[in-house]
């Protein structure tokens, strides 16, 4: 079970002995330090550096849900997440004014439930160790940051998810068993203010190995590929002869204005599932079509 932590404090121990090294001309200085999360939702997320070239490990001072792990996978990629370790690199070095928010939350759900970060490249600086501190917060504090770890209605529409237009939604037609023996249930697709979302469950055929996806693209009538984010609600493999939930998210911006899409999940041994006219709704008032 410790198998992965073990690995993270040696690759952590490596980079701390380069990170004592001068910097080459014209580099990064390489940083290990310490960062508190935030004790409160309207309190800013503490920065760390990160860089296309170096992974940058996140050491937590208590075990995290591994599956509660969300950040752009086109953005940022996890190299590796153990009990209480995160290892990210960013696919590309992030631009001036861009911001990338990684979070997750912690075992034990006590306050601060989730420790979260604003992700950013710096010219001068990269960080390759963060210690992550939780701060200890009054009695009173931790019992309604606890109960509050839940995401509530109103949340969607304080963080902006959801406006006056509300949610339009339409549902696509279901995939029979196909030669990768994948098949799925007619799939639910949202859209608001600034995301679409498809929801689906995939079916693993009784007679192949167990399958997890990997990675989502949506495909438009003109071969324009676009990379989603690809959520596996519980993070595991589906064994033969079951199914699992699988979520699809996709930033708005830049979506051509088709009506339908295709939809490929690839996965583990070379398999995919395709499944195509996924209708994307655009948001119109009362939400629904």
């Amino acid at each position: 079970m410790l198998q992965p932590f073990r690995l993270a404090l040696a690759l952590a121990l490596a980079w701390g002995a380069a990170a004592h090294a001068e910097p080459p001309p014209g580099g990064r200085v390489r940083r290990e330090r310490p960062v508190t999360v935030a004790s409160t939702a309207g309190e800013p997320l503490p920065v760390v550096h990160i860089t296309q070239d170096t992974p940058t490990l996140l050491l937590f001072p208590a075990p995290i849900q591994r599956k509660s792990l969300t950040f752009d996978e086109s953005r940022i990629r996890v190299l590796d997440s153990g009990e209480r370790s995160v290892i990210v690199q960013a696919v590309s070095d992030l631009r001036k004014d861009e911001q990338q928010e990684m979070g997750v939350f912690f075992v034990d759900g006590n306050a601060p439930a989730r420790a979260a970060f604003s992700l950013v490249t710096d010219p001068a600086e990269v960080d390759t160790r963060i210690d992550v501190q939780r701060p200890t917060l009054p009695d009173s504090a931790c019992q309604t940051t606890a109960q509050a770890k839940v995401p509530q209605p109103e949340d969607f529409v304080l963080l902006g998810y959801v406006d006056e237009m509300g949610v339009a939604t339409s549902k696509g037609d279901a995939v029979e068993p196909n030669a990768q023996g994948l098949s799925s249930s007619r799939p639910m697709s949202f859209r608001s203010k600034g995301w679409v979302l498809v929801d689906l469950r995939v079916l693993n055929g009784v007679d192949r190995p167990a399958w997890t996806p990997r990675e989502a693209l949506l495909v438009g009538r003109m071969g324009e590929h676009m990379r989603a984010r690809l959520v596996n609600v519980q993070g595991e493999a589906i064994p033969p002869g079951e199914e699992r939930r699988v979520l699809v998210v996709a930033d708005t911006q830049g979506l051509e204005a088709s009506p339908s899409f295709t939809l490929e999940i690839r996965g583990d041994g070379g398999r995919s599932l395709t499944i195509h006219k996924v209708r994307l709704p655009s948001p119109t008032p009362g939400g629904t079509r």
